[in-house]
């Protein structure tokens, strides 16, 4: 059929013939040939049945522009707890306001030993529960909650690896997507006791046992739509694998043990498949390693490192079991990855052009960012040449951990490393590590330090981890900042801050932790941060950590929420009054007893400074006035931030604090 040619409907003049004023304002559809000039033109938009277009708008975690399938996405990924909060609902878009999801709870724990004259394995931890869905939005705040991953089991107590935790979609009142933790790897138990069954989960924790009977591993959430699968089996003194979201876990076939599970594929973040929930590996009796899934799951003991690895922060990996021998028992093991959520709607704006590749890219301010919350690679074809702005930030410390027989508080994490700087960069491939946090602890044990961070420009940047917080009167493993203590001095491998937001110098920014009072000497001390150092406190009051920072102006995409939140009001040159962006805080130190004020359950320190928990550090933990129950143990640092944990209180089968994972930021013109 041809173009009309002419005009269909009422005429210019008789359009208005009904309109009692006798005004003629126009009328009719313009036939194909006109409206198509007058589009490119420019003058009038005139496409019939369809106004003008724009897409949903809204704000948090960190966000990924990309294009699947020919459709172009924005996706906010949610590495810890947040707020994904819609202003502004899409006009004229099919489907404009659907939003897809992915929600992947935490990862479990590996079991630990039991009993310290036997020598089996311990069962690994099943990945978290992996669900996808879709929802239509609504112009609100949608609260997002991100499962922290599982600790470990605790060492010679009755019990298997701790499950992660539940990740889930708001608002408050209501679940959307709701993706339990992943199950503890099964403990290896004493002689009298010669089975243990991994625990239930999204994925099932791996099975051990003492030389007894094969021990099944627990049971995975198996739908409709299946979520998970069951651990792997524990035999001949070797723990059996955690479950994947993806496949089973293996089966110990003894003396070896079992490898963790598969995850299961998602491309939402960027576009490209991206693995989720392995289950970890479970611990072998004898030389060798059990590897965690595909998706995050860390790999079991071995002889030259009996604890198991942790799972992946970020990807609800479960965590490995323990190497099996007499001297594990105090050995923890590998404690699950976070989880993560991942929202993601379509967009109608052509993307600019992509110079580089790696991470999850946004754009903002004419600039291309690309943010690595895992490690991955920097790849620039033969066309880059540009001058990179990055940030570099190690992994924060955990806290350490406190026992009723001491009295004493636990100190809190110290802050990884900050860099930044800009420097030119050409053709290449660049290997980017973020390093994990320190692994929360209990029972009296010093925390981990965290991961260092390293981004392999032709000068390779390095940003160590944060250190580690103890519970006695020992000083905190030095980091980038140092771990929080009781009464002994610690020093920083990172250089004072300045007070301005700048380029750092090659040591990068990091500051001492606190020493606690030493008369009465009972609290632990904060952990340092990247912008300053823990504040003392007098007498027997909680020590806060130190202060963080927040990323430079170039990074502050009004989109997003990297970081975390911090002060409204610094007090530093570079800053601003946004209360976001902030990182690399210290860890609050925790509470012990007695406490000055009777009648009263104190808290630990705010993570972060005074008024915190600010830059996603950890608070410490507190206990009841007569020391008995805890009110709290230490709490987990945000991850991808390098905030160093909080400490643990004090009492037994209380924990610290996990330090947060690192990150690295690269901007380029676009």
């Amino acid at each position: 059929m041809g173009y009309l040619g002419r005009r269909i409907g009422l005429s210019q003049g008789r359009a208005d013939a009904g309109d009692p004023s006798g005004g003629d304002t126009g009328g009719g559809i313009l036939d194909l040939v006109a409206s198509g000039y007058f589009q490119r033109e420019g003058n009038i938009y005139n496409d019939p049945g369809v106004g003008p277009q724009s897409a949903m708008t809204a704000t948090g975690g960190v966000i990924s522009d990309y294009t699947d399938s020919g459709t172009v996405y924005r996706a906010h990924i949610f590495t810890s707890t947040g707020e994904f909060d819609v202003s502004a609902l899409s006009v004229n878009m099919v489907g404009g306001d659907t939003v897809e999801y992915l929600t992947v709870g935490g990862g479990g724990g590996g079991g630990a030993s039991q009993n310290s004259a036997h020598d089996a394995g311990t069962g690994g931890g099943g990945g978290g529960a992996f669900v996808t869905g879709s929802f239509t939005a609504t112009v609100n705040p949608f609260s997002i909650t991100v499962g922290a991953g599982g600790g470990s089991a605790i060492a010679g107590a009755a019990g298997n690896g701790i499950n992660g935790g539940e990740s889930w979609i708001g608002p408050p009142g209501s679940k959307t997507g709701p993706a339990i933790g992943g199950g503890g790897g099964a403990r290896s138990a004493a002689t009298a006791q010669p089975t243990q069954p991994g625990s239930p989960g999204g994925s099932g924790g791996g099975g051990a046992t003492d030389g007894g009977a094969s021990t099944p591993g627990g049971t995975g959430v198996a739908g409709p739509p299946r979520q998970g699968y069951d651990g792997g089996d524990g035999a001949a003194y070797s723990g059996g694998g955690g479950g994947g979201a993806g496949g089973v876990g293996g089966d110990a076939p003894g003396p070896a043990a079992g490898a963790g599970g598969d995850g299961a594929p998602n491309t939402y973040a960027t576009g490209s498949s991206t693995l989720y929930a392995g289950g970890g590996g479970g611990g072998f009796r004898s030389a060798g390693s059990a590897n965690g899934g595909p998706g995050g799951g860390g790999s079991g003991g071995i002889s030259t490192l009996k604890r198991g690895q942790n799972g992946t922060s970020g990807t609800g990996g479960g965590g490995g079991g323990v190497y099996g021998d007499p001297g594990s028992y105090t050995t923890p093991s590998g404690n699950g990855g976070s989880g993560t959520v991942i929202v993601r709607y379509k967009l109608i704006t052509d993307l600019p052009t992509q110079k580089a590749s790696g991470g999850a890219i946004s754009f903002y301010g004419g600039k291309t960012i690309h943010t690595f919350t895992s490690s991955g690679t920097f790849v620039c074809p033969d066309s880059f040449n540009e001058t990179c702005e990055y940030v570099v930030i190690g992994g924060g410390g955990s806290g350490g951990s406190a026992s009723a027989n001491n009295n004493t508080g636990g100190g809190g994490g110290g802050a990884g490393t900050y860099r930044t700087n800009s420097v030119a960069v050409n053709t290449g491939t660049y290997n980017i590590t973020i390093g994990a946090g320190g692994g929360a602890c209990n029972n009296s044990h010093n925390g981990s330090v965290g991961g260092t961070t390293t981004l392999a420009f032709p000068t390779s940047v390095a940003s160590p981890g944060g250190g580690y917080g103890y519970p006695g009167p020992t000083p905190g493993y030095n980091g980038g900042s140092s771990g929080g203590t009781t009464s002994q001095s610690t020093s920083a491998s990172g250089d004072p801050f300045p007070g301005t937001i700048g380029t750092t110098p090659t040591s990068g920014w990091g500051h001492i932790g606190n020493n606690a009072p030493s008369t009465p000497s009972y609290n632990g001390g904060g952990g340092g941060g990247a912008g300053g150092a823990a504040p003392p406190q007098p007498g027997a009051n909680m020590s806060p950590g130190g202060p963080g920072i927040q990323i430079p102006s170039t990074f502050r995409d009004p989109a997003s929420t990297v970081g975390a939140p911090g002060p409204t009001s610094p007090g530093v040159t570079g800053a601003d009054t946004s209360g976001k962006y902030y990182v690399a805080g210290g860890g609050g130190g925790s509470a012990g007893y007695p406490q000055p004020s009777p009648g009263t359950a104190p808290k630990g320190g705010d993570g972060g400074g005074p008024g915190g928990p600010y830059a996603g550090a950890g608070n410490g933990g507190g206990t009841d006035p007569n020391g008995n129950t805890f009110t709290g143990n230490g709490s987990n640092a945000f991850e991808n931030t390098g905030s160093g944990g909080g400490g643990g209180p004090t009492g037994d089968n209380t924990y610290s604090g996990s330090g947060g994972s690192g990150i690295v930021l690269i901007a380029y013109p676009s």
